[in-house]
Parts: structure tokens; sequence; C-alpha cells
């Protein structure tokens, strides 16, 4: 059986050590399953507290994915199987990928995440936690958990309230996919670099004389990828969001969620990119829009570990309520693209089930996130 995660060590020049875990499921374009999480957390656990690892490298098999996200399947066929109950396989699951994400945004040694090609849902979550997160010339990066009735979670509410004004709201209503000048222009990544310079880019690493002061460490990596972004940077695509940066703050000029998603689907705008912003939008889930414009709302002064837990409790919900499973069977599973959602338009979702979306479901204590961040 082929290992899911393929780990390996390299012996840099003065005898540190460089980490670098593969996503190893070329299939599903290294979607993270729940196994992968069981040997990545105790691996990548063991480096932030090994001595001699200096660095730690994280990237996708292939070419095609760092990693598209979640393994929904896997979750559709656990809700499938509790038909609008509880199910425990949901909330077992999202924990561990939440625990694994604050791990990486709380890692103290510097950690790299090679963002080539699709960086979607799940694996944004575990780029966006790297010291030093890398997109390439082929980075395709969103939050489309709106199609398939879910939100953007995996700490979602901490960076798309952290991104310039406007642009957060707008990608998770839209889940619109963004390319690297925009992953950097929002803050989700820090260097452009060519994914044909990755393997020299690596053997660049074993040549730094690492030691034993992690901050020191964190400036001899940010001055390697600096110099790799000036010979990169002739390649960065325009950012799309800046392009259209006065429509989107045209759009989102409104204080409720019926507006704004109004606004967003009747603007007239000749650009491809934002029809298919639109449309995705207009196709979406509305329960979720509202979930989304509440989670942003009430994550804005929320800690990171916080904002995780907000997230389980969404998540588990999510699982239990029915418009999730929905989304995933239209999308992926029939592929119908025929969504039966449960409120057609914004307008019709009822306030209610929102306020139990956002419901406590545990206590402070009996939470399953309760030790993040103590």
């Amino acid at each position: 059986m082929t290992d899911v995660v393929l780990f390996e060590e390299l012996s840099a020049d003065n005898s540190k050590k460089i980490a670098i875990a593969t996503l190893n499921s070329p299939r599903s374009l290294n979607a993270l399953s729940g196994e992968m999480i069981d040997v990545l957390y105790p691996q990548l656990l063991s480096w932030h507290q090994n001595d001699d690892i200096a660095v730690v490298f994280l990237q996708g098999v292939g070419e095609k994915a760092f990693c598209a996200g979640g393994d929904i399947v896997h979750m559709y066929k656990c809700m499938q199987q509790h038909q609008g109950e509880y199910a425990p396989e949901i909330e077992e699951y999202f924990t561990k990928e939440y625990q694994l994400d604050y791990l990486i945004h709380t890692f103290n040694k510097p950690f790299i995440v090679w963002g080539n090609g699709i960086v979607m849902g799940g694996g944004l979550g575990m780029m966006v936690g790297a010291s030093h997160r890398v997109v390439t010339e082929t980075s395709r990066i969103a939050m489309p958990e709106i199609s398939i009735g879910l939100y953007p979670d995996v700490g979602g509410t901490h960076f798309l309230n952290n991104m310039p004004a406007n642009c957060g709201l707008f990608l998770g209503l839209t889940g619109a996919s963004i390319n690297a000048a925009d992953a950097k222009y929002t803050q989700l990544a820090d260097h452009f670099i060519l994914n044909e310079n990755k393997k020299d880019f690596i053997e660049q690493l074993k040549t730094v004389n690492w030691g034993d002061t992690i901050a020191l460490n964190h400036e001899k990596l940010t001055t390697i990828m600096l110099e790799q972004e000036l010979v990169s940077n002739i390649h960065l695509p325009t950012s799309q969001l800046k392009a259209q940066k006065m429509v989107i703050e045209q759009v989102m000029n409104h204080d409720n969620i019926v507006d704004i998603v109004n606004a967003i689907i009747s603007v007239e705008v000749e650009d491809k990119w934002f029809n298919r912003a639109q449309k995705s939008l207009k196709q979406g889930s509305a329960l979720s829009e509202h979930i989304v414009y509440r989670q942003l709302q009430e994550g804005k002064n929320l800690s990171l570990a916080d904002c995780f837990r907000l997230e389980l409790n969404l998540s588990v919900k999510s699982g239990q309520y029915g418009e999730f499973v929905e989304g995933v069977r239209a999308l992926l599973i029939d592929k119908d693209n025929k969504p039966n959602w449960k409120f057609k338009r914004v307008e019709d979702v009822d306030s209610q089930v929102i306020d139990w979306f956002f419901a406590a479901k545990w206590s402070e204590n009996e939470h399953p996130l309760a030790a993040l961040g103590k």
C-alpha cells in the first residue's frame, strides 16, 4: 500500500536537517484525508520538537495540486449513514484537521508550504498557517465551499478577516478562484517562485548555515526566498482582485447580506473572472451566504484558537443539517449540478436556522478543541 504522506530528512552542510513532507494522493489531487492527518500531525510534532530539524517543507506530489481540499467524499458517506443526525465521524475529522492547521500556524521553526497548482479548502488551511508561503505561476487558490453548502472553514474566520477591506467576504461568498498575485495581495502567500526552480531551491536550503536561533533561521530563509523571487517576478500574473477593486468595493458597500448578494449578482461587468464569481454565488447555497456573513462578523475580534472553535461548531452542525450533504451529492456524487437547497434565495433564509448554527454545541470546557492555544 502506498504511503499517503512521504517523509524525508535532508542533511544540510552543517549537520542540521531539512525535513520534507509530501502529500501523496495524486488521484484525489492530494485531498486531505483523515489518514493523511493521522500520519502528518505526529510527524510535524516530532520535527517541531527535534533540535536537529532547522526547516520544514510541505508539498504535494505531482504538478497539478498542492492539495485540492478536504476528503469530502468520505464525509458525504458518513453524513449519508446518519441522515440528518449528529455524525461523530464529521466531528472527528474536522477536530483533527483544525488541530493540524493550528500546529502549522504556531510552528516554532521556519515552515515552508509550496502552494503549486490547486490550493483549495483544506489545502489553503495548511498553506496559510506556514511562516513562508510560496505560490507559483500555476497556483489556483479558492475557498469554494458555498458551492457545496458549507462555508470557508480551516481558519477562514481568521484569514478572510485579515484581507484588504471587502476582499475576504467577497471571496468567501463567491468562492472565486485567485492567482499568485491575488494570493500575495490578500496576504495568503509571501513569495512567488517559479515551480521549475523548486529543486534548485531545496538544494540551496542544504547550503545554509542553519543555527540554533530560530529567529535568525527565519531571516536566512526569507533572504533566500527573496533572491528566488527576484528571478521569478517577471512571470507574476496580473491580480484579478486589484483589477476589479472598484467594482468589489461598490457591491460590498452594504450593511446586510441580502443587499450584498443581490448587488454582486446584478452588477454588470465585462470581465470573465468576475462573471464566474457571480455565477458561483448565484448557484451557491443561500444558507451558506448567511453563515459566511455572520461568521466573519463574529470572528473579527476572536483569537485564532477561538476561530477554530467557532468553526468546529459550525462544521459539526453543517454535517447534521443537510445542506452540506446535498451540495456534495450534486457536485461530486451524482454530478447533476442541481442541488436542492433548503432556501432558494438569500431573502428566504430563516434567521432562526442561522441562530441554531451559531448556538454553542458544547460548553467551554467540553469543547473538543478546548485545549487549543492554552
